[in-house]
């Protein structure tokens, strides 16, 4: 059986957790927590960056980052499931997934400025900068929100991970400014059970 380093927490390891239940994968894969400030977790000997998601195959491979395990995953369910075959397909759902990627990083950022700096330390501009990355992508993506596709690929699981992020970590600003894409989030969250299924509490 695979096993999955993880945190409920992590955008990035959601965005594995639903490929697993999309692709039907569950039964395949073990999900183990990651302690990420203990420094005698496995994980960094697993990865040597010591990031999450990680998945450590039967014969000890470790692949890692998720756009790494989202293709591995989907190759392993038969390919042309999570990521389309076809040339425009498969890079316009690359190209979403790596614009919601940037936006994952720019929040997490934020976060991590918040938790690891103490308040006389922190850099505002440097903030600033990671929120503007953020509403850029909120903006590209209202005015043009994706389709949702019936096994939904790569790029449009990334954007809903995004959105629910920025609910678990910074409320639900940025609804009210986003309509196109709130109720684009509702939707993905109605047709894809394994999104509220991989949904982390406060």
């Amino acid at each position: 059986m695979m096993i999955l380093r993880s945190s409920a927490s992590s955008p990035f390891v959601r965005k594995v957790r639903i490929a697993i239940r999309v692709l039907g994968l569950e039964n395949e894969v073990e999900e183990t927590p990651v302690a990420l400030d203990d420094p005698s977790d496995t994980l960094r000997t697993q990865n040597p960056l010591g990031k999450i998601p990680a998945l450590i195959l039967e014969d000890g491979t470790c692949y890692y980052d998720s756009r790494v395990i989202v293709e591995y995953l989907d190759s392993l369910a038969g390919g042309d499931r999570l990521i389309p075959r076809e040339s425009k397909a498969r890079f316009d759902a690359l190209r979403l997934q790596a614009l919601c990627d940037g936006m994952f990083d720019a929040s997490v950022l934020m976060v991590y400025e918040g938790r690891y700096r103490p308040p006389e330390m922190r850099v505002a501009a440097w903030i600033e900068r990671q929120a503007d990355k953020v509403a850029r992508g909120l903006a590209a993506r209202e005015a043009a929100p994706p389709g949702i596709d019936p096994t939904p690929h790569v790029g449009q699981i990334t954007l809903a991970c995004v959105l629910g992020y920025r609910d678990l970590r910074f409320g639900l600003d940025w609804r009210n400014d986003h309509p196109r894409l709130h109720a684009w989030h509702d939707r993905f969250a109605s047709q894809v059970p394994a999104f509220a299924a991989t949904k982390a509490e406060p």
